[in-house]
């Protein structure tokens, strides 16, 4: 993956609003999953107003893309890199929504998210506890098809000066593979975070890529 591109076309995102104006819903993921084949921004325009210019939701299905698109392949990038590492083993079937990668033989799911403001509780306070986070984290982001109990790797992105930018952290594609070169250089399983949850045991862990 070229990395430097795909930063280069993220970026052309950061200068509309990061508007959702709806909670993500499985039927407006079905009308918006050509991001995924998408990857040049004035694609993704022209396929917008193609799809979507007749729709009374426009606007509504327009921001939907957008973040989606962004999402997806900021992702794409994070993921591709845990799997250049050579401890890290990519999952054969791309599709499987529970692992994405294997490392040390653990299966993980990974998730690249803004810091929650519905923790309402400070950074500092969350880094020092880390379990309780990562247990409100599995309880209350996600839904419908995303939700799952899983092993999952929580990257986590914060613009400590300024938090409404949080989101455009996740264009900093070279910043964060260093930042994940990082943690897996001095990865160990005895660090990980156990969890039950429906009576099966998960493992977790928060990367924090804090500017």
């Amino acid at each position: 993956m070229n990395y430097q591109l795909l930063e280069k076309e993220l970026k052309k995102r950061l200068d509309s609003p990061y508007v959702w104006g709806r909670k993500q819903a499985d039927h407006f993921d079905k009308q918006t999953n050509f991001i995924y084949k998408t990857f040049l921004f004035k694609e993704l325009l022209e396929k917008i107003e193609s799809n979507f210019c007749d729709s009374l939701k426009y606007n509504e299905l327009k921001n939907y893309t957008l973040n989606r698109w962004f999402n997806f392949w900021s992702a794409n990038a994070v993921e591709t890199i845990f799997c250049e590492d050579i401890n890290v083993t990519a999952h054969k079937n791309s599709k499987d929504k529970y692992t994405d990668f294997y490392i040390s033989t653990i299966p993980f799911d990974h998730k690249t998210t803004i810091f929650p403001k519905g923790f309402a509780k400070s950074v500092p306070y969350a880094i020092e506890h880390k379990r309780e986070l990562i247990g409100w984290l599995y309880n209350n982001q996600s839904s419908q098809k995303r939700q799952h109990f899983k092993n999952r790797l929580f990257l986590i992105v914060l613009d400590y000066n300024n938090p409404k930018d949080n989101w455009k952290l996740k264009a900093e594609i070279l910043w964060l593979q260093k930042i994940v070169s990082t943690y897996l250089s001095t990865f160990d399983t005895q660090k990980l975070e156990s969890f039950s949850f429906h009576n099966q045991i998960v493992k977790s862990d928060i990367i924090w890529a804090i500017k």
